[in-house]
């Protein structure tokens, strides 16, 4: 796979070496060592030219990212949709009961699995780099870098919590109209995968949530998060005595609904090539929508 990005220097850059502005322009170390092995990678006004060298204004530089894939991820045709696609990065809603990565217990099952038999189908190579994360049983969007430039800028944004994430939740009981959390996250003692509250040890983690709607005992929230922290919502909101519906781990409640009723629904950000503003959104899963309003 091979993407091939374009820049005209501007009279803020011009007397900048091709190194910093590479660098400046999110190229990391890894990225240029990539880029050092390939003959003609990175071309100034058509000709390959040192990294030391000084740019002027209307220089144009043009950098080929070339990359194969590696570690092939079986491919297996899972079902999932594909909420926005451009040549540098993809935004999926994923399915509740699919975990994201292969793993032990999980070589066929994944989303990367899924991706892996969507780009074989159209004869491209595939590179998994998946930006943002979610539990197995969360559904919702999440988004993944479709080259090593792309994924260098989501990683250091998503550091920043430049991804802004919502998501929509029905827990147990009336919550209040709205309101946030700020308690530290911590692994729960004698557990390798549960977390819990822990002002002692655990990290800063910080909740904000609004209900949207009430009946029938429970709540529909649209919740943001400040930090993302492992299982955040499910132990924010549990602490705060409105567990998640169907919750197996810290609220074993499936009565209406057999997986955790958490949904991916917004993810907003600034596009890491194009300076674009992306606002994507999923609607309400099948199974919430029956939880809540059936």
């Amino acid at each position: 796979m091979e993407r091939i990005f374009e820049y005209q220097i501007t009279a803020k850059e011009n007397g900048n070496t091709l190194l910093s502005f590479l660098r400046a322009n999110g190229y990391s170390r890894h990225i240029l060592a990539q880029l050092k092995k390939e003959p003609d990678s990175i071309l100034l006004n058509g000709e390959v030219r040192f990294a030391s060298t000084i740019l002027k204004e209307g220089d144009r530089i043009t950098v080929h990212l070339a990359e194969e894939a590696s570690s092939p991820i079986p491919p297996v045709k899972l079902p999932f949709s594909i909420a926005y696609e451009d040549p540098d990065l993809l935004v999926v809603n994923k399915p509740a009961d699919m975990p994201i990565h292969p793993s032990v217990n999980n070589h066929g099952n994944t989303l990367a699995n899924a991706l892996a038999f969507h780009y074989q189908e159209q004869g491209k190579e595939f590179v998994f780099r998946c930006i943002n994360r979610l539990d197995r049983d969360t559904s919702g969007l999440l988004v993944l870098a479709k080259n090593a430039l792309s994924g260098a800028l989501l990683s250091d944004m998503s550091a920043k919590h430049a991804l802004n994430r919502q998501y929509l939740a029905i827990v147990k009981g009336k919550t209040p109209p709205s309101g946030s959390i700020s308690a530290p996250i911590g692994r729960r003692a004698g557990s390798v995968l549960m977390r819990c509250v822990d002002f002692e040890h655990g990290q800063s983690a910080v909740t904000h949530y609004e209900r949207l709607d009430y009946r029938k005992g429970l709540s529909l929230l649209r919740v943001r998060l400040s930090t993302g922290r492992t299982h955040q919502i499910r132990v924010h909101l549990g602490f705060l005595g409105y567990p998640l519906i169907g919750d197996f781990l810290y609220y074993p409640d499936m009565e209406r609904i057999t997986r955790q009723a958490l949904h991916s629904h917004q993810l907003s950000f600034l596009h890491p090539i194009t300076g674009e503003v992306l606002c994507l959104t999923a609607p309400l899963p099948p199974d919430m929508e029956q939880a809540f309003y059936g």
